[in-house]
């Protein structure tokens, strides 16, 4: 109600403006607008691309799959809702965050739902941007992420290569988490403007990668493409691909991947683009709106369909999350396919895991003070690697 329900009321209430400005969203970020005397502290360019990559992480790639496995393939289409009326969500958070940057215990500028809250609304409404602030540091753990990719990396490499099995797997799982711990040490003791560049390279290619790899496998089942559209929409009417056909839990999981995937209403992504370099808030508001188009309309639609096609997700047996997609690209590049989608796992994961460690410690640093932010880091590689050796259903729950 207050995620699809609130964007409605956004996208009456502007008549639709964002969606009329997309051409003027792509300018912006070709860099023509950018002046180097505005407030902030990094470009539009990396601004979108650090909160892509908390988006552009396994909610497309993990968090479809289960979609699928927990609310059938009708899901998807309110996946699909969600992102078109997050266009209008993302327009007006992201504005807002830089309209009402208010300034940390150190005197930096800062932008987020806490200081919008803070700066917009008086100190009446302060419990809500407490709210948000704890809320914010519990919901950016990198648990899932971690999960995940240490879970394709266990099955696509380390049991065919003999160094786990699936009985004896937790010497491999922590030590791979303390491996991709020891790496988010080293990005993030640079703040935001090193997590902002190495995104900036990471978030190109594995999008490229990714998109071109469903694309050959699109060709090679796309005889089946139209009989997938056809699924998607009548099951998310009927329920009929969930057990009991309850037709609430299709748009419930529907709902929630689509949210988990974009993060429009969340509020993270405000953090991100709050640090944008630039006086007008309107034009980051356009380039964050982007965000849910890339991510859930293009991306996440990419892996359902991979799914779908190929027919993995009626295989009977115990998987889903990443073990799924990783199926259906082994059923259609067989020998190489998990292997290909290893690799773009651990980019989209690891993007996520840096950026998620950025708003976490923003968080903290507004509930206890920005000079003892930096402490989070070490909260949160204890984290990664907690999440490294934690069941799959542990971690959703």
């Amino acid at each position: 109600i207050l995620l699809v329900g609130g964007g409605l009321f956004f996208v009456v209430y502007s008549g639709g403006l964002p969606y009329r400005h997309f051409r003027h969203a792509l300018q912006i970020l070709t860099g023509r607008f950018d002046r180097e005397g505005d407030e902030g502290d990094i470009p539009h360019t990396q601004a979108l691309s650090t909160a892509l990559s908390g988006t552009l992480g396994l909610g497309n790639i993990a968090g479809v799959a289960l979609a699928i496995t927990m609310g059938g393939p009708g899901a998807i289409f309110w996946m699909w809702m969600t992102a078109v009326i997050g266009v209008a969500t993302k327009f007006y958070t992201c504005s807002l965050s830089v309209m009402f940057r208010g300034k940390d215990s150190e005197g930096k500028l800062q932008g987020g739902p806490m200081y919008v809250v803070r700066e917009g609304l008086g100190k009446r409404w302060w419990p809500l941007a407490i709210l948000f602030a704890v809320a914010g540091l519990m919901g950016t753990m990198p648990a899932f992420q971690v999960n995940q990719l240490v879970q394709l990396l266990r099955e696509v490499v380390a049991e065919p290569a003999g160094w786990a099995t699936s009985q004896s797997h937790f010497t491999f799982d922590l030590v791979m988490g303390l491996l991709i711990a020891a790496l988010v040490l080293l990005v993030t003791t640079g703040h935001i403007q090193r997590v902002g560049r190495v995104t900036l390279r990471m978030v190109p290619i594995m999008v490229l990668l990714y998109l071109g790899m469903t694309a050959l496998l699109l060709i090679r089942f796309a005889s089946e493409i139209p009989a997938a559209f056809q699924l998607i929409i009548t099951d998310a009417f009927s329920g009929d691909a969930v057990a009991g056909g309850a037709i609430g839990t299709v748009i419930l999981m529907g709902v929630r991947r689509g949210a988990f995937s974009n993060e429009a209403g969340i509020g993270t992504e405000a953090m991100a683009h709050g640090a944008a370099r630039t006086n007008e808030p309107i034009r980051e508001g356009l380039v964050a709106m982007m965000g849910p188009v890339i991510d859930t309309l293009l991306v996440c639609t990419c892996t359902a369909l991979a799914i779908l096609v190929t027919g993995s997700w009626q295989v009977d047996g115990d998987i889903d999350g990443v073990t799924l997609t990783s199926q259906a690209f082994e059923t259609a590049f067989p020998g190489i396919g998990a292997y290909l989608l290893t690799v773009v796992v651990a980019l989209l994961s690891l993007s996520t895991i840096f950026t998620f460690w950025y708003y976490g410690s923003k968080c903290l640093g507004f509930l206890i003070g920005a000079r003892h932010q930096h402490h989070y880091v070490w909260i949160y590689a204890a984290l990664v690697v907690f999440g490294s050796v934690t069941s799959l259903t542990a971690i959703i729950g």
